[in-house]
């Protein structure tokens, strides 16, 4: 059997080759031998194998003796809140994000949404797919698990309504799943809601939604150039990433995001502390420090991310990926929180978002995560760590390697997921100099490839 599927995080691979009903039905008794739950939240995301999947998935988790809660067609972030506004024993979202069509996976938690990944229970359950199973003495049931109302009355308490005024946002879920939830929260908001690639369909018509790809960002701009609107919002496909556009159809890189919203918790919050990823970080250390806050440092990755928030009570976490994470969303990301905060800033200040990222932008000017193939990433690394790290105020290793001069700093470290190293470079209010510097870099890494 091809258990290639299974991954550091999650489960991801072609259907049906890598990933079937098969295996689906194994890995839900495999779930259940793993983690002993008897309450499970299913959700599946709006691929058309995302039914047949799920299916499958429940059948072995209920013939493992589980009980399964099936909330239907959702996003991730719903089977998060199912799983801990309930109080069930786990919960398993049937979904491929922002993969091709053609495939698809599975998100795993447990108890409180607590992420199971490769280092506490994913490679477990991989490992007791292979192995024979018996039916429980009493087989589980199912039922269906009405979710919606309490989600949106959730995401709602984030935000003051009665500061809210009329805005006009383009929002684009490339016809995955996020355009249920706005059609959910339209009648609560002041907000007209210019809707482009709505529709939820698993046969992506318009391409698979992953706005982080520059080819699929002119869709969103142009419709909130077009219909002069204060914002563009784009999703993907399972919406725990969401992605912002200005006024002017500007792509805004999430690093500029994070301190946005790190700012604007704060501010309500009146303190506390906020996790961020090592690849970019002096924006967020000035608005956090500026807002009375506590910058912590954690490595990439959300199962990182989120631990790291528990053990420091975080009320808000950012990574530049545009994953952002909240204390009282079960310290998990949503897709959905971010624009409403991002909505009411707009609102209370009277500011444009262009207006509120530029002076960041201008403060820290970066690079912007620049991704290369690379032979042998630890020997490369290494070597530029002996080049640069000699003459740098200061060097880390939370993360890959970062390194600090005092105008300007980079990090530089491999993908979890995949076989590139990631370069991103900021300077101190010189784009000239970061420009220069991220050119120079790059340069070594070549000759080093070499």
């Amino acid at each position: 059997m091809d258990l290639s599927c299974f991954k550091a995080y999650d489960l991801r691979g072609r259907v049906p080759e890598q990933l079937n009903p098969e295996l689906a039905e194994r890995i839900g008794r495999a779930y259940v031998a793993v983690t002993g739950a008897r309450k499970v939240v299913v959700g599946y995301d709006i691929r058309l194998s995302s039914p047949e999947i799920s299916e499958a998935l429940s059948a072995g988790l209920m013939a493992a003796g589980a009980d399964v809660f099936d909330i239907g067609l959702c996003g991730t972030e719903q089977v998060y809140f199912a799983t801990s506004h309930f109080a069930m024993d786990g919960g398993i979202m049937v979904t491929a994000s922002h993969n091709p069509k053609d495939h698809n996976g599975m998100k795993m938690v447990g108890p409180e949404s607590r992420p199971i990944s490769s280092d506490n229970g994913l490679n477990d359950i991989r490992d007791r797919v292979l192995e024979p199973f018996e039916d429980a003495a009493t087989p589980g049931q199912r039922e269906t698990l009405a979710t919606l109302d309490a989600y949106i009355d959730h995401l709602l308490g984030y935000v003051d309504r009665q500061t809210l005024t009329p805005l006009k946002l383009v929002v684009n879920a490339g016809n995955g799943g996020a355009g249920l939830v706005v059609d959910a929260l339209e009648p609560q908001l002041p907000f007209e809601f210019i809707k482009i690639h709505h529709t939820p369909d698993g046969s992506f018509p318009n391409g698979v939604p992953n706005p982080i790809l520059e080819e699929n960002r002119a869709a969103t701009a142009d419709a909130v150039i077009k219909h002069g609107a204060a914002m563009g919002i784009a999703w993907d496909g399972d919406y725990d990433r969401c992605f912002f556009f200005d006024e002017k159809g500007r792509f805004i890189e999430g690093y500029y995001v994070v301190g946005l919203l790190a700012d604007q918790f704060l501010r309500k919050a009146g303190g506390g502390k906020v996790i961020h990823d090592p690849r970019l970080t002096w924006n967020t250390h000035d608005l956090v420090a500026a807002a009375g806050g506590e910058a912590v440092e954690s490595k990439t990755g959300h199962a990182f991310i989120k631990q790291r928030m528990r053990d420091e009570d975080a009320i808000y976490g950012g990574e530049m990926s545009a994953h952002h994470y909240f204390r009282d969303f079960a310290y998990c990301d949503s897709g959905m929180i971010p624009w409403l905060l991002v909505a009411e800033r707009l609102c209370q200040s009277g500011h444009s978002l262009s207006s509120l990222i530029d002076a960041r932008i201008e403060a820290y000017p970066a690079s912007g995560e620049i991704n290369r193939t690379i032979a042998n990433p630890p020997q490369v690394i290494a070597a530029i760590e002996e080049q640069y790290g000699a003459s740098a105020k200061a060097v880390s290793h939370v993360d890959g390697l970062s390194v600090e001069f005092d105008d300007w700093r980079f990090n530089l470290r491999m993908s979890n997921t995949e076989p590139v190293v990631r370069l991103n470079v900021e300077s101190r209010g010189d784009r000239g100099l970061m420009e220069a510097r991220t050119a120079e870099l790059l340069a070594a890494m070549e000759q080093l490839n070499g």
